[in-house]
């Protein structure tokens, strides 16, 4: 049974995204529903997930440090903002 899904995304990255999908004569639903179903096979043994050159190229490329304190990073954010 299909269900309606709605996200919010970044309209450029909308527009890619409808272009590829033309461009691989898939539509977008199914391009989606396709990565969904690969990330939540339990199949996998290794749990491993080969994403595809387009998902790739939908991050932003920035680097994350792996001892990051996002919660004191947002914090101090907050107090500068409202200073």
């Amino acid at each position: 049974m299909d269900t309606k899904l709605t996200l919010k995304l970044n309209q450029e990255i909308i527009e890619k995204a409808k272009i590829y999908a033309a461009q691989k004569n898939v539509s977008l639903s199914r391009i989606i529903e396709n990565y969904l179903n690969a990330i939540t096979n339990d199949s996998k043994k290794d749990n491993s997930i080969e994403i595809s050159p387009f998902v790739k190229s939908l991050s932003s490329g920035k680097k994350m440090p792996a001892d990051l304190d996002y919660k004191k990073e947002y914090s101090d954010y907050l107090m500068n903002k409202y200073k």
